[in-house]
């Protein structure tokens, strides 16, 4: 370990995003995005809090003001232990949201915490994002403070897909209900981006992630989850009968039969419904056990989101279908002090417990069952498959064969030699492999392989005179068909920038060259701005002195390698690279003629298939450049904002073709003028995106007055 990083202590930051997060009563079954992650993430934090190598562990997540949901959601703050918390950050509407629709506001959340970390005075050693939303998050994170990213997918898109296509869904209503193309570029994106990948099974790396361009085996690690023996430990003789096994008897004819639990929350991927087939198709299982289904919390089925809805309807359907009255229970609520209970229960009745999930990556509930001393019936994927092959405590089955998992339920429930030697199996195995102590230790382990030696976060100013640092507002424009244009309407502008230059920053984003950018502005007779940001943000300077940010620089400096490109680009029709005066050391650009290029998403798969990663920004329908990871013009602007502490709120861009799009997303106030290229036609309009009438200069004044961007300073209207 390096002595200065003992000394110091590690900062780590944790992305989940989706779902309702925090310390205690964790609401898992509520809905489709408070399952196992939310228990993994939380422990995790936990976990790492507690090792001497760490300094502070914040779990970022969404702040959510609802009133449908515990107003906890909304505390900034929640410590979950001396050194570890759940910090939630305000990104999108107030009100809580499933995960599939929050996409669009993923690039508020990357701006926001980025403000957190400057509030806080402190950049992470490391980004660990988890599940798809959080890995795209967290990438652009790691790339705007030059640190390490560590990605986790828990379930993926791509085998989310193929199983629901198994169950008889079509491509249109997966595409529709879970966004599924996005999340499925997320995760490459994620992939591409990862100094490292942790997954809990050995099957996610050597099959899951094998789906996947951008699957690189030597980056991925292993690290199974680890389980809180202090709560889950198996039934004790004369331990005080529980008050969940009241709520069970309301169901059950005979509740001392071997109970068949199964527990998670009311999601299709969960395959609640081919355990109560298999268990209402198998006459012999139906006389010697009863099924217990703890499918989350509910008041109302009819209030319930459409997907919960429509399982647990399915559930009462079938239960009615096999006459399980007197054989079947369903609980419409528990505590999650109750959960280590049902395992105990189940135990002291020589039960088992089954997980018959689509796909299972991880598996915590079968950890904590194992551990209290209940054979396993589980979905032959991933974490099941280590866990049963570790522990020797279960069955693995098919998830679509229900004769299969009656009969494999029925085996250790009538064979009590079978059932001991499983119980006795799994609570042993369970200590043995997996505990959080060893998951941490492994963990912080990994983390030193990636900051030794350690990427410095952010380059110091350069010493000039700016108004950067005192200036009230800052203005960054595009060049070509934005601020020119239309030369009676550029003068107005600049007149109405003079009004105001005291406390304003006034920059250019440019594709041109520094040399190209300054000729042209003084052929306009636009004064030298004070941010120069020229080769679609690759390059930055400081005027009016034209000082280069060679911090910036050597931030972008991250799996760039041009020549490989090149090479793989000489294989593409219809493409040409542009004259030698238009190449930088962090960008290539090329021409392309529409009849015979074969599309971005051609090229993009070439390049991942090579281990080739960079920004691939295509404008005007003609020109294709190609950019680190970490350069664009929206990336250049806030890495600018971070630097000197500017609030994102307070800056303006405008812009009008694809090579502004990044720079015009965001939590910023953006400009499209009207003379806009087709490239930025999927941009929605909103609070900080206004789509202008005018074109050109003219179209940049009626965007910051319809902002009260200028006025605002001292208070006067136009």
């Amino acid at each position: 370990m390096p002595k200065s990083k003992k000394n110091k202590g590690l900062y780590l930051v944790h992305l989940s995003i989706h779902g309702l997060v925090r310390g205690y009563d964790m609401e898992l079954g509520r809905d489709a995005d408070t399952g196992g992650q939310v228990k993994y993430v939380v422990e995790l934090a936990r976990a790492l809090g507690r090792r001497p190598e760490i300094a502070r562990v914040d779990l970022i997540t969404r702040r959510i003001l609802d009133e449908k949901v515990d107003p906890v959601y909304g505390k900034t703050i929640e410590k979950l232990g001396e050194k570890s918390n759940i910090v939630r950050i305000p990104f999108g509407p107030k009100r809580y949201l499933r995960k599939e629709v929050l996409w669009p506001h993923l690039d508020e959340l990357t701006d926001r915490v980025l403000q957190y970390f400057r509030r806080l005075r402190m950049v992470p050693d490391i980004i660990h994002g988890h599940y798809a939303d959080a890995g795209l998050a967290g990438a652009k994170l790691a790339q705007q403070l030059g640190i390490p990213f560590i990605f986790t997918g828990h379930s993926l898109g791509l085998i989310k897909k193929e199983k629901l296509i198994d169950k008889g869904r079509t491509t249109d209503f997966i595409e529709s209900r879970y966004n599924i193309s996005t999340r499925i570029e997320a995760e490459e994106m994620a992939l591409g981006n990862a100094s490292m990948v942790i997954t809990s099974t050995s099957q996610e790396r050597d099959e899951q992630y094998l789906e996947y361009d951008n699957h690189h085996f030597s980056r991925i690690r292993v690290i199974p989850p680890g389980v809180d023996l202090e709560r889950f430990y198996p039934y004790k003789r004369g331990q005080k009968k529980p008050a969940i096994a009241d709520e069970l008897e309301r169901f059950l004819h005979k509740p001392s039969k071997p109970m068949v639990l199964a527990l998670s929350r009311p999601d299709e991927r969960k395959n609640i419904s081919t355990l109560v087939k298999a268990f209402g198709n198998n006459p012999e299982l139906r006389q010697a056990a009863n099924l217990v289904l703890i499918a989350g919390n509910r008041q109302n089925i009819r209030d319930m989101d459409a997907g919960s809805k429509r399982v647990l309807t399915g559930i009462l359907l079938d239960v009615d279908k096999y006459d399980l009255y007197g054989m079947a229970a369903y609980p419409k609520n528990h505590h999650p002090d109750d959960v280590p209970e049902l395992y105990r229960l189940a135990m002291k009745t020589k039960g088992v417990f089954v997980n018959p999930a689509l796909t299972e990556p991880f598996g915590l509930t079968l950890l904590e069952a194992g551990a209290s001393g209940l054979p396993l019936v589980a979905t032959d994927d991933g974490g099941p498959r280590d866990i049963i092959g570790n522990c020797q405590n279960g069955i693995l089955v098919d998830p679509l064969d229900e004769e299969k998992m009656g009969q494999a339920v029925l085996s250790f429930v009538q064979d009590r030699k079978k059932w001991k030697q499983a119980s006795t199996a799994g609570i042993k195995g369970v200590r043995r492999h997996y505990s959080w102590e060893t998951h941490s230790r492994r963990y912080i382990k990994e983390i030193f392989t990636l900051i030794s030696p350690r990427i410095e976060p952010m380059p110091r100013l350069p010493i000039i005179k700016s108004k950067l640092p005192v200036s009230d507002r800052v203005f960054v424009t595009d060049i070509d068909n934005t601020l020119l244009g239309n030369r009676a309407s550029l003068k107005r502008l600049l007149r109405y920038l003079t009004r105001y230059k005291d406390n304003l920053v006034f920059g250019v984003a440019t594709g041109r060259t520094l040399e190209s950018t300054l000729n042209v502005l003084a052929e306009e007779n636009v004064p030298i701005p004070e941010i120069i940001i020229t080769a679609v943000g690759s390059e930055i300077y400081y005027g009016p002195n034209i000082l280069k940010d060679h911090g910036w620089s050597r931030h972008i400096d991250y799996r760039w390698k041009p020549e490989k490109i090149k090479k793989i680009m000489r294989e593409i029709d219809g493409v040409e690279l542009q004259s030698e005066a238009n190449q930088r050391e962090f960008k290539l650009s090329y021409n392309f003629y529409s009849d015979a290029f074969p599309g971005v998403r051609h090229i993009r798969k070439l390049m991942r298939r090579n281990d080739l990663h960079a920004k691939i920004i295509h404008s005007h329908a003609k020109f294709l450049d190609f950019l680190p990871l970490r350069a664009s013009k929206g990336l250049a602007i806030r890495y600018i904002c971070m630097k000197w502490g500017v609030d994102f709120k307070k800056v303006l861009v405008a812009g009008d073709s694809g090579n502004d799009r990044e720079m015009l997303s965001g939590n910023t106030l953006s400009v499209v003028v009207g003379n806009y290229s087709p490239e930025l036609k999927t941009l929605t309009p909103g609070p900080t995106t206004y789509f202008a009438a005018d074109g050109y200069s003219a179209g940049i004044i009626e965007g910051m007055k319809h902002f009260g961007f200028l006025e605002e300073i001292d208070g006067t209207k136009n």
